[in-house]
């Protein structure tokens, strides 16, 4: 993504002529008078007839009721009937053209951009024409459907508009004129939409219409109109109804200006927000965080006032609204869990006393605990004040009012104490009572401590004492002593539902006012956003404040986004949606990449943090919609409040990616300017003000989070010394001779399939080769030079392709499992031979295939040549503990060049590392170790096991390898020779020379950090810790995704930088961090996010240079765009629901 520059353009060429041709189509219902090329005119006028038959089969009953030749009723019905025929006549039409043209398609089109909507045209009534006219239903059921609704629209709009029912309104015959002209424009355009051709709606919510509901959009509101109209008809004397009615018939013809703009919502996001605003403010619920829920609580707290209804007695009422109230306001899926386990095992212990909660977190026994003690405390008390008020109507009246004075003052106090626990005070004043020292994770969370004490005292007053108050002021209310009541079913009264529907809007109002404030000034000071029209823009928002005013009112009242087109100061009202913006289920999509496993693992502890923080409120009020963002390092965490109850949060968690594109990057730097203005400071002044008071990120608190630093290094001067190399391939050695002995010491014992001999200390054979038998030359002379296997099949000018993976030798291995084959493999033992001997001899040769050195080979026919193979015996009983295995016994390197390289074996250091083996119990092991030790045949196997990997990596010569080969074999590329087709074959022992080598390497990387290897000690202490701490490998192989998610403690990869032609290392650790918090305009992000969903879906703006993804410091609107649901935003991590328990 390139710099933000001010000539940006809104749209490219190709997209503006796209959107001057799709807009006259949405505001007129769907005709394509614009299009972009030459078509017969037969075209135009059969889009004009289509659009007005309507109105004259409308016309045709307005005419008889007008000769009064019909009523009223009949003129409907007969409209409502001439337009079902027409209808589908009109689809019938359009499946026949379809059946007709689906032989051939030409596909003759050069240029996809200026043809894709050409078409040909040979005829008026031609099936090309039919197509292009009346595209038709996807499903048959619609097409019936639709056709009816049609027939209904016509109808009932035919009664709506008769002039006698507008003179009666209104007394005016121009506003009757007015008012039928544009009224029958209105039905026309909804009519064209349903059965003609759908126009694309500029309130789009879903990304692909499945179900085709977006022709009902149109069709439904009008359905409104027209019912209210329908119910002043036949409900008369009320003005109200009257003066709505009127009303409505003036907006019934600006409906297609509020279609054209996006104001009304489409039919799916219309339900679930009229769902969300009944369960919210007349029914006290919380928003929630799936359609399923919100559904579910939807018709449990609507039927919760039908029970109460029909309860005989007050106090029954006053307990049944209490309980349930209370339980609804709970997370029920804990609560269902916890029943479902109590249920399956009742009276079982269950071991940790927490219950399982969603997605990893428990619902311990203590909310559990408290709960119940509140519901029962509640209960009495309501039961109790509710007789008390009953017996004294006076004392009930003055206790009341006291109560309310009580409530009045905790709400007080509760607001300061929250103040007191942010960086903020009003988000302008720096809090004096946070610590000032953030520098370092033990200070801050020592002074932290003292903090969280005042957070204490909030969350008692906040969950205990507040719901007691209120449940005592509700229980002296002497409306509850009036059964049969609607409103006292309902649980609320009307002043109640009022303030709490009017503090939404008031808050709504004044964040709306913030954000269009912040981008009508971001746009004349900030440079980068200047453009030719920002001048022009500016001035017409002053000119016209009082009607941007209105736009922010009518917003808030709807509670619906406001749309900054483009970003500009070009203010629309966004159709009302869920308060989630987005129309997928949470969590269930992300664009996964390799950095997402960051997000992975940091969710547990973060959502740990972040329950404290939140029940201390220094996140301020947990309102469903609310917006935060986190930062640490090079992550951006964006996290959404989804569901609020007692005592619970439901939040969504995403994470943004962190590649470091131009925009991303100038937004995340304002990001850290704005934390380290407000944490940072040095020395900080006890009441300095926001230095970024206008920017939508107010910072909130800091959260101590145990998880990854990410450090990056460059390897010059290390991976390239010659030196460090040199020492590289020694060290090789040991670490291979070390980590083969640890393999081996904690394999399986094999004291279960060999004969002990502790008593008669017997002697254990082992095979030896015969060195005059040997089928390989004796010397490197007699065979291809082993550098022309390794090293020369290499060169650095490709060793930085796609990661290197191991030959698969597939081929040899189905040949070796063919039936009926006996052909020897290189490097084992013939397993036919090996069956025979050992049915013919009985248990002893089972000991001799277990001790079988694997030297050179030789082939069937040899073999049976040879009659005996000198045998050398183990010097101890327990060697065989610590031998390598059977099957790693090389055959396929030649013994002269075992022979020439075992002097480079490190023989002091492999009876070290054999003295410090922990397999034997301790009165014994100094001992057994010690003549370990000194077992000359054990040696010879490590020795011929040892140098066989590292000849096949380095070869004999004393040539240093190159970094680009270091990388190579570190990747997992082996040079090719027979040790690679030895190893191919073996994977556990490929695996434990590539640990090696990488364990190598990183000693190398360490030696050269913090100095030189003083002792066997130390190196032994080194490796031990790589083995217990250290995850070494790339970044790239799932074991670096899986080491992340255990928490391992540290982590290390080798890479290359092509930019750049330099190796780097990359080390994590696990360590406790501090993550900066701070909350979000949630209007800024609504708004945005609006005006994202009209770019893609409607102007198909995908551009990804376009202005509104542009880097903005105020709005940060490339972050707010990546945190947008996929696919229109690109979040690498997204969360499931996650349930903070406050207590």
């Amino acid at each position: 993504m390139g710099r933000m520059s001010p000539d940006v353009p809104l749209l490219n060429d190709y997209k503006q002529d796209f959107l001057l041709k799709r807009f006259p189509q949405t505001v007129l219902g769907g005709p394509r008078l614009k299009l972009g090329y030459c078509a017969p005119p037969y075209i135009y006028v059969n889009q004009i007839v289509l659009f007005l038959m309507p109105w004259a089969l409308g016309g045709t009953g307005t005419l008889l009721y007008q000769l009064d030749i019909l009523r009223d009723y009949s003129a409907a019905a007969l409209s409502g009937g001439l337009m079902v025929i027409t209808a589908a006549v009109i689809q019938l039409t359009s499946a026949h053209a379809k059946s007709k043209s689906v032989v051939v398609q030409r596909m003759t089109a050069l240029n996809i951009l200026a043809e894709e909507d050409e078409h040909e045209f040979t005829s008026c009534a031609g099936a090309e024409t039919v197509r292009f006219l009346i595209p038709g239903k996807k499903y048959v059921a619609n097409t019936v459907f639709h056709s009816g609704l049609a027939g209904l629209v016509c109808g009932l709009g035919t009664w709506y508009l008769l002039p006698d029912r507008i003179t009666s309104l209104y007394g005016s015959p121009g506003a009757t004129a007015a008012l039928f002209v544009f009224g029958w424009l209105t039905l026309c355009i909804a009519e064209y939409s349903l059965i003609v051709n759908t126009a694309t709606e500029t309130a789009t919510f879903q990304t692909q219409d499945t179900y085709e509901i977006t022709p009902l959009l149109r069709p439904l509101y009008i359905f409104f109109f027209v019912s209210v109209d329908l119910a002043h008809r036949f409900i008369v004397n009320i003005p109200a109804l009257e003066q709505g009615n009127q009303i409505l018939h003036i907006l019934f013809v600006l409906l297609p200006l509020l279609w054209a703009l996006g104001t009304l919502p489409p039919p799916d996001a219309l339900f679930f927000w009229a769902v969300e605003q009944v369960l919210e403010f007349v029914l006290g619920g919380s928003s929630m965080s799936s359609h399923l829920r919100l559904l579910a609580m939807f018709i449990t707290s609507a039927g919760t006032p039908v029970v109460s209804y029909f309860i005989p007695s007050t106090v029954g009422v006053v307990l049944f609204m209490t309980g349930l109230g209370f339980f609804l306001s709970l997370n029920l899926s804990d609560l269902s869990l916890v029943f479902r386990r109590g249920v399956a095992r009742p009276g079982v212990e269950r071991g940790p006393k927490a219950f399982p909660g969603s997605c990893g977190h428990r619902f311990s026994r203590k909310e559990c605990l408290l709960s119940t003690v509140v519901l029962g405390v509640a209960l009495l008390e309501a039961g109790l004040l509710h007789h008390y008020a009953g017996v004294s109507q006076v004392s009930r009246s003055s206790s009341q009012s006291i109560l309310g004075y009580v409530l009045m003052a905790l709400l007080s106090i509760l607001w300061i104490l929250g103040e007191t626990q942010s960086i903020y005070i009003f988000g302008i004043f720096r809090n004096p009572f946070y610590p000032k020292n953030i520098q370092a994770v033990s200070v801050f969370s020592e002074k932290q401590n003292k903090l969280l004490k005042i957070g204490v005292v909030r969350w008692i007053l906040l969950t205990i004492v507040s719901p007691l108050a209120m449940v005592a002021f509700l229980a002296l209310d002497s409306s509850l002593h009036g059964l049969h009541s609607v409103t006292v079913s309902i649980g609320f009264t009307r002043a109640f539902r009022t303030i709490g529907v009017m503090r939404d809007r008031v808050r709504q109002f004044i964040t709306k006012l913030q954000f269009a404030m912040t981008v009508l000034l971001a746009s004349w000071t900030e440079k980068k956003q200047h453009r030719k029209i920002t001048t022009t823009l500016c001035v017409l928002n002053a000119v016209f404040a009082p009607f941007v005013l209105i736009i922010i009112v009518f917003s808030a009242l709807l509670s619906s986004p406001l749309l900054p087109l483009f970003t500009l100061p070009i203010f629309l009202v966004g159709f009302p949606r869920p308060g989630q913006s987005w129309p997928g289920a949470v969590g269930t999509a992300a664009c996964v990449c390799t950095d997402t496993v960051f997000y992975q693992q940091m969710i547990p502890r973060f959502t740990a943090a972040l329950q404290t923080a939140m029940a201390a409120g220094s996140f301020g009020p947990l309102l469903p919609g609310s917006h935060y963002l986190g930062r640490f390092e090079d992550r951006l965490i964006w996290i959404m409040v989804l569901e609020r109850g007692y005592s619970y949060c439901c939040i969504n968690v995403k994470g943004l990616e962190l590649q470091e594109t131009s925009c991303h990057t100038a937004e995340a730097q304002r990001v850290d300017e704005v934390f380290e203005s407000a944490f940072q400071q040095e020395p900080p002044r006890t009441w300095f003000l926001n230095e970024h008071l206008g920017n939508v990120l107010t910072p909130c608190t800091v959260l101590p989070v145990k998880l990854y630093s990410d450090a990056k290094s460059v390897l010059t001067g290390i991976i390239d010394s010659h030196e460090n190399l040199q020492e590289f391939r020694d060290d090789l050695v040991k670490v291979l001779v070390w980590v083969l002995i640890q393999h081996c010491s904690k394999r399986p014992s094999l004291q279960e399939n060999i004969p002990r001999t502790e008593n008669n200390r017997e002697a254990l054979p082992v095979v030896l080769p015969a060195l005059n038998t040997s089928p390989y030359p004796k010397s490197l002379e007699d065979s291809d030079s082993l550098n022309s296997d390794t090293f020369h099949d290499w060169s650095d000018d490709c060793i930085f392709d796609d990661e290197p993976t191991i030959k698969n030798k597939k081929e040899k291995l189905q040949f070796k499992d063919r039936p009926g084959t006996s052909l020897p493999i290189p490097g084992s033992v013939d397993s036919q031979s090996a069956d025979d001997r050992s049915t013919s001899t009985g248990p002893q040769n089972d000991l001799y295939r277990t001790m079988l050195l694997g030297f050179p080979a030789v082939d069937k026919g040899q073999r049976e040549d040879v009659a005996f193979i000198p045998l050398v015996e183990f010097s101890c009983s327990q060697s065989h503990l610590l031998s390598v295995p059977e099957e790693w016994r090389s055959n396929c390197t030649p013994h002269s060049r075992i022979t020439e390289a075992s002097p480079l074996f490190p023989e002091d250091w492999y009876q070290f590392v054999l003295r410090q083996v922990e397999c034997f119990h301790s009165e014994e092991k100094s001992g057994v170790l010690e003549e370990i030790a000194k077992d000359k045949a054990l040696k010879a196997v490590y020795v011929h096991t040892v140098m066989a990997c590292y000849i096949g990596l380095f070869g004999t010569d004393n040539m240093v390898p190159s970094p680009g080969q270091i990388v190579r074999v570190y990747s997992g590329g082996l040079p090719c020779s027979g040790t690679l087709d030895w190893l191919s074959e073996k994977p556990e022992l490929f695996q434990l020379v590539q640990k090696a080598f990488r364990y190598t390497l990183k000693l190398m990387v360490d030696k050269a950090s913090l100095g030189p290897i003083e002792d066997f000690k130390e190196l032994m202490d080194c490796l031990r810790e790589y083995e217990r701490d250290w995850y070494i490998g790339l970044v790239t192989e799932e074991q670096w995704k899986e080491a992340i998610l255990e928490e391992k403690p540290c982590l290390f990869s080798l890479g290359y930088e092509s930019s750049m032609g330099v190796y780097t290392a990359r080390v994590l650790v696990l360590q406790e961090l501090l993550v900066h918090v701070g909350k979000l305009n949630a209007e800024a992000v609504r708004g945005q996010w609006a005006n994202l969903s009209w770019e893609l879906l409607y102007a198909t703006n995908d551009d990804e240079e376009r202005y509104s993804i542009q880097a903005h410091p105020l709005l940060l609107r490339n972050l707010t765009v990546q945190a947008a649901d996929p696919p229109l935003g690109y979040p690498i991590f997204s969360s499931k629901p996650l349930p903070i328990h406050l207590c």
